[in-house]
Order: structure tokens, then sequence, then C-alpha cells
């Protein structure tokens, strides 16, 4: 058996792609036939797989995708080439590192535990064929339709596990895990981040990854991101509704772990992204999703503050929230050092948390009365006691004090009285 450390080192130091080296003992024989039919079919189905592929015979095919390699007159499989078609038995022989693991565990009991060296394209659809039955949807209503609410996004999974196969070091023994218990789902890999790449600047470093001709042929033919930006679709799977980021705290020198955590959706949130891409008729960049998942969070934010919880540069931050701005997602309040930002109050107003908006205003600097109008416009006109407890923190009796000044001063007038007494705002 022929030495890994080599090629191991020689990767890292960006000389050598592992991935499209001849197979050492390998012949075109271990190409496994009915997998090459599944890596077409995939192609076909994918909406991002190159179509021109179909039209190639088998040969031009493997050549383009570097599944094959010329080694003195004749082809041979590449690492690339056994991992994604190649015979099962012939993996385990010829790449003993290539082995794969999914569990499924409810509390201490467990539900799937599966070992493999089965080629990379059958494992996929074995993969979600098993996620499907532990990813449960609920449903909520959107518009005329109904909106979709899986426990962990799709694209997210699917990204997770291209990265996993794609980055992982095949020169090292150890497997690809994937499990999913009661906290939530991991996908772990053999071998810790590429060099330049850490937990701060997952989202902003240039994609380069461990196995290039791996992570080509596997967009190629659709099942990973074009862009290389995968690691965005996974953010974005949590953030879109409204959960906890994917956590990659985990992580090691020798181990990368991704943990995406079972947590509730906030709908309303949800929603109102769907709602402003549909808007803009584009999905939003990552650092907008970001961005307003803070605000959404922590309601009001100063640039110091969503540049530590992003992670993204100052002048990426203060950039995306130019654009927002004049999109009308988010607005300033205060000036100078006192700057904070916040969600537009019409986002709050479609999620019903008119009072929740309205109370990030600046207290300080507005008075109770301007506060209780300024609510009041929000709520087509409309206020209430109750509502001005609510807004200002105050007793009862201070509410309607602060009522009776504005019907004082002809800017309020009593819509209807009784124990629940509504106040319209005068219009001038």
């Amino acid at each position: 058996m022929y030495s890994y450390e080599i090629p191991s080192r020689l990767s890292e130091l960006g000389m050598l792609d592992y991935s499209a080296q001849p197979l050492a003992g390998s012949t075109l024989d271990d190409l496994d036939s009915n997998q090459r039919v599944r890596l077409r079919k995939i192609v076909q189905n994918r909406q991002g797989g190159e179509k021109s592929l179909l039209a190639l015979p088998d040969e031009e095919l493997d050549i383009a995708l570097r599944l094959i390699t010329n080694v003195a007159g004749n082809y041979v499989p590449t690492v690339t080439g056994m991992l994604l078609i190649g015979k099962e038995e012939r993996i385990a022989e010829l790449i003993p590192t290539a082995k794969s693991a999914f569990q499924v565990l409810e509390g201490t009991a467990v539900r799937i535990n599966e070992e493999s060296n089965k080629p990379l394209l059958e494992l996929f659809e074995n993969y979600e064929t098993y996620v499907k039955a532990w990813n449960p949807e609920r449903e909520t209503e959107y518009g005329l339709f109904r909106l979709p609410i899986p426990e962990f996004d799709w694209s997210a999974f699917r990204e997770g596990l291209v990265n996993a196969f794609c980055h992982r070091d095949y020169t090292i023994l150890g497997a690809v895990r994937v499990l999913i218990d009661d906290e939530g789902m991991s996908i772990s890999n053999p071998g810790g981040f590429i060099d330049g790449v850490n937990l701060k600047n997952l989202l902003t470093v240039e994609p380069h990854g461990r196995n290039p001709a791996l992570a080509d042929a596997m967009k190629r033919i659709g099942l990973a991101e074009k862009t290389g930006r995968g690691i965005d679709r996974i953010y974005e799977g949590s953030i879109v509704y409204g959960r906890p980021w994917p956590d990659y705290s985990e992580s090691t020198s020798r181990n990368v772990k991704l943990f995406i955590q079972r947590a509730k959706a906030d709908l309303p949130f949800t929603k109102f992204i769907v709602d402003e891409q549909n808007r803009q008729g584009k999905p939003l960049s990552i650092y907008a999703l970001m961005i307003l998942f803070v605000l959404n969070s922590e309601r009001r934010c100063t640039v110091e503050r969503i540049v530590e919880a992003t992670n993204l540069s100052e002048k990426k931050v203060k950039s995306a929230l130019e654009g927002m701005i004049e999109q009308g997602l988010i607005e300033i309040s205060g000036k100078g050092k006192n700057r904070t930002y916040i969600l537009e109050k019409k986002i709050y107003r479609n999620n019903k948390e008119t009072i929740r908006c309205v109370r990030q205003t600046d207290v300080n600097s507005i008075r109770y009365p301007e506060l209780v109008m300024e609510l009041a416009n929000a709520q087509n006109g409309i206020i209430t006691k109750q509502n001005v407890v609510d807004l200002l923190k105050v007793t009862p009796s201070q509410a309607y004090s602060i009522i009776k000044k504005l019907k004082e001063e002809g800017r309020l007038v009593l819509l209807c009285g009784g124990k629940y007494s509504k106040y319209k705002v005068v219009e001038l």
C-alpha cells in the first residue's frame, strides 16, 4: 500500500490535487457502468447539471469530468472517478479511507446505523432517502399557497454533505458521518479546515478546496453549488426560518463538524423574507439575510455590534446597510456615535409587532405623547389605553393621563367608550 502522507502534504501546499491523480492498482474495469447511468440521470434531472455532458459517449464523458486520466498511453481511473462511479468492493480495497456513516438516534435508541464504501452518487441518493423519513415538514399559509417549513432545510443538508465529501482529507483514516438526533443534525469529515479558512472567515474567504477535481465534477453533474459558495446555502437554510445559525465550533485541526440545531421556525420572519424576495424578484444576499436576522433578534444594533455578531468586515456591513436602507428594509435611529439600525416599521406592522417596533425609537429624545401618536398612526389612527401601557411600560392611570393630555390638545378624540375605550387620531 502506498503512503498517503506525502500526497496530503503536497495537496495542502497547493502543489497537488489528490482527487485528480491516477489511482494506483486500478483499471477501467473497476468503474461501474450502472453508476455511470446514474450519473447521466442526475445530470438530466438536476437543475445545475451541464446538459451538454449527456451528448458525450462514455469515454469522453469520463475524460471531461476527469474520472479517468491517461497514463503512459492507457486510461486509468482517477481518485475522483473511483469515488463517484467505482465499484463498491474496489473502493474499499483501493481507497480504504473513503468510508461514510449515517446514524439516527431517538434518545438512546439507535434507529439507523449504516456504514459503507458506496460510490458517492449512490450514497447521496441513499442519504437523501434516509433524511426524508426524519425530516418532517409543517405547512403554513402564505397568501393562496401553503409554505412548507422543513425541520432541516434541504439545500443546507445537500451542501453540507457535498462539502463534507469534497473537502475531506482522503489521505487519512476516518469517515464522513451524518448524525440525526434529538438535538439536531451533525455532518463531520476527517481533515481540518484548509489553510486560510477559519471559523471567522467561512463566509468571506475565497472558495478553495482540498479536492478541486472532485468538487468540479460535483458542480458539473449538478450536485454542488456552481459558485463554490455552498457555505452560503448552509447558512441561508437556517436564517430564512429564523433559526440559530449553523455551528462549526466543534471543528478541530483533524476534523470539521457542522451542527444544525433543531429549532422552531420564526414564521413571521420567514414570511417577511419570502415576501421581500418576491418583491425584488431575486434572493436576498447572504449578508443582508444575516443582518436582518441580527436586527430581528436584537431589535437595535450599531455597526460595531453587527460586525461582532456576523463576523463580516465593517466595510461589507456598511455597504450592505446602505443597500438595505435604499430598499426600505431598515431605518437609522440617532446620530454620530449613537447611530443604530432597526428594521423598517412596516416589517413589524406586517408581523403584527407594531408596539415592539415603536418602542425601539429613542425614548430619551422623544416625549411620550409623540410615541403614542406614532403608534396610533401606525395602527390606522386608533389607540387604546392598554396599547399605551404596553408601549411605554407605564401604569394604566399614567396611560390615561397621557391620552387625556392628547385629547385636550385636540390630537385624539374618543371613538367609543367603556372598559375598552378606543381613541382616534384627529386629522388636521
